[in-house]
This record gives structure tokens, sequence and C-alpha cells, in this order.
């Protein structure tokens, strides 16, 4: 069992896994960016540090060098990203175990792989189930235009990375679709960091059954 823990995310996330670090015997560390210096996570934890440039709040919580960097001077033995932000990033995870820290989450082999939608398309075709129709991940307009000409509209503009809708657009006119591209990729960049985005077949009326995956190192 770790000793201390840092929590690499914000807000109410934070706070909840501050409380069961507590309850825990777990002493903890919050990191924040200049524009959250007066954010109430920052006073939940045992200790906190500043982290990023003034200016970019949401890319210090994106910053791998910053999170590890902090672990390693607070001598915090264990990360915890939370969800959002840097929880479906297998750069984290690595980085983690390279610096001999515990990544809370699952390894970043499983985060390679389920952490990007069209890796995950990939993997599924392989394993024989059946998947919609899509385009290979691009943050090229002109690309994802032409990729669309073989396709059926209405699509889906889809961030390759992250999830929780960010990221995502429905195209119905062939027309908009450079611009929805454009608006997703810029979105997809600033909440995941990473401006990759794909094309996929709309399914009208749906009946939607989600799987979420659990994984860990055990």
């Amino acid at each position: 069992m770790f000793s201390k823990l840092l929590v690499a995310n914000r807000g109410e996330i934070a706070i909840r896994a501050f409380r069961a670090a507590y309850e825990m015997g777990i002493a903890t560390v919050a990191v924040y960016p200049y524009e959250d210096r007066n954010s109430l996570h920052r006073l939940k934890a045992d200790e906190s540090y500043q982290i990023g440039e003034v200016g970019h709040p949401v890319r210090a919580y994106l910053s791998v060098d910053e999170i590890i960097r902090v672990a390693q001077h607070s001598g915090a033995d264990a990360v915890y990203p939370g969800y959002g932000f840097l929880s479906e990033n297998p750069e984290l995870a690595s980085a983690c175990a390279q610096a001999g820290i515990t990544f809370v989450g699952p390894s970043a082999e499983v985060l390679e792989l389920t952490g990007n939608k069209a890796r995950a398309i990939a993997a599924a075709r392989a394993a024989g189930l059946p998947v919609l129709s899509s385009s290979a991940p691009s943050s090229s307009v002109d690309e994802l235009v032409a990729a669309a000409a073989d396709m059926t509209f209405p699509l889906f503009v889809k961030a390759v990375s992250g999830g929780g809708g960010r990221g995502m657009r429905r195209v119905s006119d062939p027309e908009a679709l450079a611009e929805a591209v454009e608006a997703a990729s810029r979105e997809a960049e600033s909440a995941f960091g990473d401006p990759q985005v794909y094309l996929e077949q709309a399914v009208i009326n749906p009946r939607h059954i989600e799987v979420q995956i659990l994984a860990d190192t055990a």
C-alpha cells in the first residue's frame, strides 16, 4: 500500500479522492495552476503545489512532466488521475512506472488500447466483432473530407482521445463537414491535448448499450 497520494485533477473529483485517502490514512497532495489558486480542492489536501504556466490552466493539468515533477518533489508514491484530463493517457501511467510511482488505474498497455478510439476499433475488427464504418484518424480537414466521400451521411466527427462527448459533432450535410472537423479538432486538443479526430457512420434511432471496461494491475 502506498502512503502518499497525488491527485492529478481538480474540483469535486479531487476532493472525493482526498476524502477516501483520508479515511484510509493516506497523505494527500493537490496540484493547481495559478488560475485555480483559490479552488477548494487545494485546501482539502495535506500539501498543494502550483503547476504549469500562468494563462494555461487546462494545459497544466495535462502536463505529464509537471505531475511527475510534483510527485517526486513531494514524495508521493502514488498518482491518481481521477477522470477526464490524464485519466486515459498512457503516457502518465508509463511515466509513473518509470519513476517507481504507483499509478492508480490501468496499465499503460491497457490505456494505449482503450484510450484511443481508433485503436480500440481496430482491436474490435481484429477480434471479429462487427463495427460501424469509420475513417482513419487525422487532424487534417482535407484528409477527413476526402475519406467521407466513401461514407454515408449522417456521420459523427469524434475525438480519438478522451470522451464525455467532447470533440464530437454530428454532420448531416456534407457541406458542413469541414467546419465540424475543425471545431471538433479544436475542442479535442483543448480538452485532451490531442487534435486528432475520425469519422464514424451515425446510427439513426439507436438503442444504446454501453460497456464499461474495468482494468487494474492485479
